[in-house]
């Protein structure tokens, strides 16, 4: 064989081991990772890495690769990176995002038999609401959203939600009449607001604290640490305990990337969001009380209400649900706290 046949040959050779790397690679990659460096699954969230959310987070990660034996690991993304609530959400259904944290309000605009969280008043207390979320009902709410592309794994406590004001204690529905309230951008809060006599204001979570303080609103609701970490308090100092919602955090996974993850994977993946759930409701408990502390040193009257009042003016609110995808569930839930 002369000098230019086996210039020709090398150049084959050389030319087939390239062609075999990247079909290897190729192919590695669309098994999601390799072997050596194991499955890494992306997780965003808009919430600081202080947040009891971000820190149990942070323990599903670490038992993940534990159960895993390091196999699997998860790469989270805090403080809106990647970007904001609805577009994590999208990004999920489209399968390019594993995870996220969103509010079960937010999540009604998606899945609308999520918006049985938004029904006043419809938890007897906060032990009924987590034997609810850890029972059948709860587990049932998780896969209502696999068509959407968008499955639940576990619930995170966000506590009760409250009314603050900057004007004058709420004691009743009364002292809302004419009252613009700002709310999520859930048909139910808005409902809720109205039934009350309130004028409901929708106005996003990062611009709240000026709507305040320049008066645009009168008041808004939420659980103790967020009027803490969000230091409406400066600006809000009547803090009203009515526990009229509980609202909770959700932790959504892509269902294009549950179904991409082998029955091992999913049970390993479980198994670790289930151990945070336990482990945040834990962390929310120390941070409410530290929160309550926090704002009544810093000025802040806790008013004393009657929650029956408010209960009473909300009541109408379940006719109207007659017919909806929500329906089913609010009666399902009634009935397991009537049992």
């Amino acid at each position: 064989m002369d000098s230019k046949s086996l210039s020709f040959l090398a150049v084959g050779l050389l030319l087939g081991v390239l062609a075999s790397s990247v079909v290897f690679s190729f192919f590695s990659s669309n098994r999601g990772e390799s072997q050596a460096s194991g499955r890494v699954l992306k997780l965003a969230h808009g919430l600081d890495t202080t947040h009891p959310v971000h820190l149990g987070m942070e323990h599903m990660k670490q038992r993940l690769e534990e159960l895993s034996g390091g196999r699997m690991t998860i790469d989270i993304y805090p403080s809106g990176v990647l970007g904001s609530e609805v577009q994590c959400i999208e990004q999920l259904q489209g399968g390019v995002l594993a995870m996220t944290k969103t509010s079960t309000a937010a999540m009604e605009n998606f899945i609308p038999e999520l918006g049985v969280f938004g029904v006043p008043y419809l938890f007897n207390d906060h032990e009924s609401y987590w034997n609810v979320l850890d029972g059948e009902i709860g587990h049932e709410l998780l896969s209502v959203g696999d068509s959407l592309g968008l499955r639940g794994l576990c619930y995170y406590d966000s506590g009760s939600r409250n009314f603050y004001s900057t004007k004058k204690p709420i004691r009743s529905p009364k002292d809302l009449v004419g009252m613009k309230i700002r709310v999520q951008n859930s048909r139910m809060a808005i409902a809720m607001i109205e039934a009350m006599g309130g004028s409901p204001t929708p106005i996003a979570w990062g611009e709240l604290y000026s709507a305040l303080a320049q008066g645009v609103v009168d008041g808004a609701e939420n659980n103790p640490p967020s009027f803490d970490s969000s230091r409406h308090f400066e600006v809000s100092k009547y803090y009203t305990p009515d526990a009229h919602t509980r609202v909770p955090d959700l932790l959504m996974i892509s269902f294009k990337v549950w179904n991409s993850l082998s029955p091992q994977e999913q049970e390993w993946l479980q198994a670790a969001a289930e151990e945070s759930s336990v482990y945040q409701r834990e962390l929310w408990a120390q941070k409410t009380v530290e929160s309550l502390e926090k704002v009544k040193a810093a000025g802040v009257t806790v008013v004393e209400c009657d929650p029956a009042e408010f209960q009473a003016a909300c009541a109408p609110i379940a006719a109207t649900l007659k017919g909806t995808p929500v329906e089913p569930w609010l009666n399902k839930i009634k009935a397991a706290q009537a049992q």
